[in-house]
């Protein structure tokens, strides 16, 4: 396959705002024994990719500096090790860095194919939230069909994979938004109540549509202003999946009785550093229990806005906003 010698990529003059990004050329990734080279149709915009901007993400010590952690496009060169992909096909991924390109380097185990009748676009804005929703949700929480989910930041990339997936699966879903559009749309997707956190307490919300139960699982992105609240949530034997913690990560203290006596867990995690082994596990078990609802057409991502590669500063600026409902998603042209 015939290559191009140099490729565009999203470089970073200096931490700070969207306007310190800027279209760079530079040479082609080289794939490892075990990745596999992605020529980039599109990749997705997440949170991390802003911090990291910001500097107050710092990556991995052997990440792709270059942001962008997934993407979807066709396979062009595998490593000496990949026996499941080949050039021509086409995969989305979960990339360690480097998805604000034209061409990327991934792991193959990483790598998960198209579902059938997706575009670049929505391939592309599966791998982040699906990796992260699952992990959490499912291995780590343990969901369960029958058991309630309050997922926090419901129209968020991860808050509507959430409700989707769980839907899916047979649990029941609440969740908070804080507009009354928004909490519209995560009802459309498949939140039995979403609440807006601006007007009401979520907690007093929960337990009036529970009937004092709780919840089984939350989902949270919030962090600290949250968690007390988040622990009066949960029912009997509940989890709580702390997986950001936009608005603060200290919390000064809490009732240690309250967590006794719901005999609650407490979990979290990052998925950037994550193994290369561990990250392809999750691969393994959404190929095998997600990927059928995707091919028939359920539990697709939902797509708030497409900007070009060019347009990646305005990309980051929709995300900051807060206003997006679902993913952002760069298209390469």
């Amino acid at each position: 396959m015939n290559l191009p010698v140099q490729m565009r990529y999203i470089e970073i003059s200096a931490f700070g705002g969207p306007e310190v990004m800027r279209v760079a050329t530079g040479p082609l990734p080289v794939a490892r024994p075990d990745d596999v080279v992605i020529r980039v149709g599109a990749a997705g915009v997440n949170r991390p990719d802003v911090q990291q901007r910001k500097g107050l993400y710092p990556p991995p010590a052997d990440a792709n500096l270059v942001l962008g952690l997934e993407v979807a496009g066709e396979v062009v060169a595998v490593g000496t090790n990949v026996k499941k992909f080949a050039a021509g096909d086409r995969v989305c991924a979960l990339t360690n860095g480097g998805g604000y390109a034209e061409y990327c380097a991934v792991p193959a185990g990483q790598c998960l194919p198209w579902p059938k009748n997706f575009d670049a676009v929505h391939a592309a804005a599966i791998p982040e939230t699906f990796f992260t929703v699952w992990a959490n949700i499912f291995q780590m929480a343990g969901l369960r069909a029958g058991e309630t989910l309050l997922v926090h930041g419901g129209t968020s990339g991860i808050g509507l994979a959430a409700i989707l997936l769980a839907r899916e699966f047979g649990a029941r879903v609440f969740a908070t938004a804080g507009t009354r559009e928004k909490c519209a749309a995560a009802e459309k997707y498949g939140a039995e109540a979403a609440i807006d956190y601006r007007t009401e307490d979520f907690a007093e919300r929960i337990a009036a549509l529970t009937s004092g139960r709780g919840v089984d699982v939350i989902l949270d992105i919030v962090g600290a202003p949250y968690f007390a609240r988040n622990l009066r949530c949960l029912a009997r034997d509940g989890r709580l999946s702390e997986v950001s913690a936009m608005l603060g990560a200290k919390v000064d203290q809490f009732d240690i009785a309250e967590l006794m006596q719901r005999r609650a867990t407490i979990m979290g995690s990052t998925m950037r550093p994550r193994s290369a082994a561990e990250k392809a596990a999750i691969a393994s078990d959404l190929r095998e229990k997600v990927w059928s609802a995707l091919d028939a057409g359920r539990c697709s991502p939902v797509i708030d806005s497409v900007f070009t590669l060019e347009q990646v500063a305005d990309a980051h600026r929709r995300m900051e906003s807060g206003a997006h409902i679902g993913k952002i998603v760069l298209r390469m042209d």
